[in-house]
C-alpha cells in the first residue's frame, strides 16, 4: 500500500524477547517491553546501506552492513526492492549481547521497521519478518524466528514453518507478568546449540508436546493453574542449565515464591519467570538473591505482556 507518512528519516524501537518460553524451542517467544534496540534509518543518495553509528550497551559490533544483523536485513530489504535510494543506519543498543534476549533479532527488526518508513509502498509485517530472518542469520548461524517474530508483531507469538511462516499471538491471561534476570555474564547461542543432543527419546518428546499443548490451551482459557502445569521444559533446559551457574537455586526461588513456570530466556543466561502481578516483585528478588549466592550481579525487570511491538518511535 501507499505509504502515507514516508519519511526521510525515522526512528524505530523493537523490544527484546523470550524465546523458546520453555515448551516451544523455536517455535514460541514473547516480546519483554522493558528494554529493546533502536534504530534510525536515512534515505541517502548513496546505493547499498551504510552503518554510522553504533552505540548504547555494545558499541564494538561490525559495521560493515553484510555481517552486522540490522545492516544485513536492510540490505535484504533494499536489494529485493531494487530501491533507487540508500540507507544509512544508526543504531542504538539497549540489550546486551550475548543475554538470551534477542538482542541480534531486535536490531534486525529496527532496521527494517524504520526503512519501511522511507519506503513509498509499505511492506506489511510478514514481509518485514522474512527480511529480518535474514539480518538474524548472520548471528546465529541459522534462521529462526522465535526472537523475530514476538520482538516484531509482540505479545507472545507462535511461528510455524521458515519459508512461509504462519506467525499467531496467542492471548495471554492478564494478570500475568514476566520477571526476567539477566546475569551479569554471556552466553553465545551457537554455543548453546552445539550442546543439544541431537537425538531425543520418545518420552520426552510425548510429555514436551502436552507441555506445548497445555502451556497453549492455559493461554486460551486463561487457565493458569494448566499453564502452572505445562509451562516446564523437559528436553532443552536439563541440557543447558549447567552453563548457567546457580540455576537450579534461581528457579527454586521463583517456584517456592509463587512462579507459573521458570526456565531460561531463550540460549540463557537470563532466565525468566511467569507468575500473576501480585507475586513479581518477591519472585524477582528470590531470583536475584540466588545469583547474588553465585557471586553474579544481575539486572532484573518486571513486564507485561502487552501484543505491542516494533514500531515508529520517532
Amino acid at each position: 500500500m501507499m505509504n502515507e507518512s514516508m519519511k526521510n528519516q525515522a526512528t524505530a524501537f523493537a523490544p527484546a524477547s523470550i524465546g523458546n518460553v520453555a515448551v516451544g524451542f523455536d517455535v514460541l517467544g514473547h516480546s519483554f517491553q522493558s528494554i529493546g534496540d533502536l534504530v534510525t534509518a536515512r534515505r541517502i543518495d548513496e546505493p547499498g546501506v551504510r552503518i554510522a553509528s553504533i552505540g548504547g550497551l555494545v558499541s564494538n559490533l561490525p559495521r560493515k552492513p553484510e555481517r552486522n544483523t540490522a545492516g544485513m536485513a536492510v540490505l535484504s530489504m533494499v536489494r529485493e526492492l531494487k530501491l533507487d535510494f540508500g540507507i544509512e543506519l544508526a543504531i542504538e543498543k539497549g540489550i546486551p549481547l550475548g543475554s538470551g534476549l534477542g538482542g541480534s533479532a531486535a536490531s534486525a527488526v529496527a532496521g527494517v521497521v524504520a526503512a519501511n518508513a522511507l519506503l513509498p509502498q509499505s511492506l506489511s509485517k510478514l514481509e518485514l519478518l522474512k527480511f529480518a530472518m535474514k539480518g538474524e542469520a548472520v548471528a546465529s548461524g541459522s534462521v529462526h524466528v522465535d526472537n523475530i517474530a514476538p520482538s516484531l508483531f509482540g505479545g507472545l507469538v507462535l511461528t510455524v514453518g521458515i519459508d512461509n511462516p504462519n506467525v499467531k499471538q496467542i492471548p495471554v491471561p492478564p494478570s500475568v507478568r514476566c520477571v526476567l534476570v539477566h546475569p551479569h555474564m554471556s552466553l553465545s547461542t551457537r554455543e548453546a546449540r552445539k550442546i543439544l543432543n541431537r537425538s531425543i527419546d520418545l518420552s520426552d518428546v510425548i510429555w514436551q508436546s502436552a507441555n506445548l499443548a497445555g502451556f497453549l490451551t492455559g493461554c486460551f482459557t486463561s487457565d493458569l493453574g494448566l499453564i502452572r502445569e505445562s509451562l516446564e521444559d523437559v528436553i532443552i533446559e536439563p541440557q543447558r542449565k549447567a552453563l548457567i551457574p546457580g540455576f537450579d537455586a534461581v528457579k527454586e526461588g521463583a517456584k517456592r515464591n509463587g512462579a507459573l513456570g521458570c526456565s531460561i530466556s531463550g540460549a540463557g543466561p537470563t532466565i525468566f519467570a511467569w507468575c500473576e502481578e501480585r507475586d513479581a516483585t518477591a519472585i524477582r528478588d528470590a531470583m536475584v538473591a540466588a545469583f547474588a549466592a553465585q557471586k553474579l550481579h544481575s539486572d532484573a525487570w518486571i513486564s507485561t505482556l502487552d501484543p505491542a511491538g516494533a514500531r515508529i518511535v520517532d
